[in-house]
């Protein structure tokens, strides 16, 4: 378990033979080592998102070790994919990868959203500026797979993407 602290980006975490309390209690351990302490991104703190019904930190936790899959209930399960890469999102979001990077804003929807976008490993992190410019909410990150990987969404997305980083 504690080998999971030690991982660098691009190896993958160890968790597959744990059972789930102690694969959540590794994942906690990258969480905390790598998340709680706060993270920067372009000189501004990313923060999680607020929550009036649970701790905030335990929402993002949440966020980025499950997948939604009822959309109706928003009931969610453990998503392997996104908490074997956990260690990625402080490597990524700390600018510490160049080549192969796509960093872009695009007005969604929903609000506007800012995605830093591993092509090599088809990885994203998705953040939402504050409405204050002064930092950003970290809303998920996951691993491209299937379909959206096929129809490359991301490159989609990148096409409409704001003339700055917001």
């Amino acid at each position: 378990m504690p080998l999971n602290l030690l991982k660098k980006y691009n190896t993958l975490l160890d968790i597959d033979s744990f059972t789930e309390s102690e694969r959540i209690k590794s994942l906690k351990g990258v969480f905390n080592k790598d998340i709680v302490p706060g993270l920067e991104f372009m000189n501004k703190t990313v923060h999680p998102t607020t929550s009036d019904t649970e701790d905030k930190m335990e929402r993002l936790f949440r966020h980025l070790t499950t997948v939604i899959v009822d959309k109706s209930t928003n009931k969610r399960e453990f998503e392997r994919a996104r908490s074997i890469r956990l260690h990625w999102i402080k490597y990524h979001i700390e600018g510490n990868k160049a080549e192969n990077m796509l960093v872009f804003s695009v007005d969604e929807p929903d609000g506007v959203k800012t995605y830093i976008y591993d092509k090599d490993e088809k990885y994203v992190i998705v953040l939402e500026p504050l409405r204050n410019g002064s930092g950003y909410y970290l809303l998920t990150a996951y691993h491209i797979e299937g379909k959206d990987r096929e129809r490359d969404k991301m490159m989609k997305k990148y096409r409409r993407k704001l003339p700055n980083i917001l």
